[in-house]
């Protein structure tokens, strides 16, 4: 599995169970919508701060993943994120 998968979490109590960057509420879905409307990597850092770039990359390379219909087994999380 790529090690930046480790940074995606789905937690049921979390943003409906919707893939996020792990410790935020910030959809992988989000991130990618950002990147396909002409965003930078770098506008999106700076309007994230909390964010890093291996969590943009992480975000790609599960759509990349998802877009070849290949599911990805990311553990659920049982905590609520504050």
């Amino acid at each position: 599995m790529n090690p930046l998968f480790e940074r995606i979490s789905i937690n049921p109590a979390v943003c409906f169970g919707k893939p996020c960057i792990r410790s935020t509420r910030i959809w992988v879905a989000l991130i990618l919508d950002f990147l396909a409307n002409g965003m930078s990597v770098n506008e999106i850092l700076e309007e994230y701060p909390q964010l890093e770039i291996k969590d943009i990359l992480a975000a790609l390379a599960y759509g990349a993943e998802m877009s070849r219909e290949r599911f990805i087994e990311i553990p659920l999380t049982e905590k609520l994120a504050a």
